[in-house]
């Protein structure tokens, strides 16, 4: 708060903008943000040491179906809650799991990441200039395997879809989106909440296709994204303090 104060404001504006908080409230909120963010933070350092945390399920049933069947699936996740824990905790058994990330993160993190990560049959794909990320995860869907993806913030392509999100408009990538169309693959947002010190709530939601079928093919990504913003709009209505995007979002916000 003290020395990101772009990213501070964003927050503030948030708060202020999309839920419709006081002033007061909304710098309350901000500060909560911010604290609640570092404790995420050392939440993952501590997986690293060998801490356990307790993990409530809502929806597992529809991931258990999916993991049945013999297709590949999209599981989108975004900057809210502690999305990265789960992978540490749990153990994808029926399929390899492919999560993409950025490789901006010190050397040591990613090592942590590759040691626990891999022990849990799961496989990095880390963001390439040269897009090669995006050979790797069509051959993973091929091949029935689940491809993990950020479906909230845009990186490679600038290619973006405008949604309504939250009282406003906000820009979604059209990579994930795109890609579920393309493979005709099922997509389903994943979500990990703090609950409390140790808990986190999990929350598994399949993307909502009724009509899907009747939209053109050019048409098809856009629903599938707003379908997900609304799912992350209901989330962040229950959690509004687990908003971890310190720019300002809303694109109708940068005047």
């Amino acid at each position: 708060m003290l020395f990101n104060h772009k990213g501070y404001l964003s927050v503030y504006h948030y708060f202020r903008r999309q839920h419709g908080f006081s002033p007061a409230k909304s710098f309350r909120y901000a500060y909560l943000n911010h604290y609640r963010f570092g404790q995420i933070i050392l939440d993952r350092f501590a997986v690293y040491a060998g801490c356990q945390y307790n993990f409530e399920l809502d929806g597992n049933e529809q991931l258990l179906e999916l993991m049945g069947k013999p297709e590949g699936f999209i599981i989108l996740s975004c900057h809210v809650g502690n999305y990265e824990i789960a992978g540490y905790s749990f153990t994808s058994k029926a399929k390899k799991y492919n999560a993409l990330v950025f490789s901006g993160e010190a050397k040591t993190v990613m090592e942590n990441r590759n040691r626990l990560l891999s022990a849990h049959n799961i496989k990095m794909i880390q963001v390439s200039e040269d897009m090669s990320h995006i050979f790797e995860m069509n051959n993973a869907l091929a091949n029935g395997e689940i491809v993990s993806i950020p479906g909230d913030r845009i990186f490679g392509s600038p290619k973006f879809l405008d949604c309504d999100f939250m009282a406003g408009k906000a820009h979604f990538p059209l990579g994930p989106y795109a890609m579920a169309v393309q493979r005709g693959v099922p997509a389903v947002a994943v979500f990990v909440m703090k609950a409390s010190l140790y808990k986190y709530k999990v929350y598994i939601r399949k993307l909502d296709t009724e009509g899907l079928a009747l939209l053109k093919r050019q048409e098809k990504p856009r629903h599938l994204a707003n379908a997900f913003a609304k799912e992350l709009e209901r989330i962040l209505k229950l959690y509004p303090e687990q908003w971890f995007n310190y720019y300002e979002f809303w694109h109708d916000d940068r005047k």
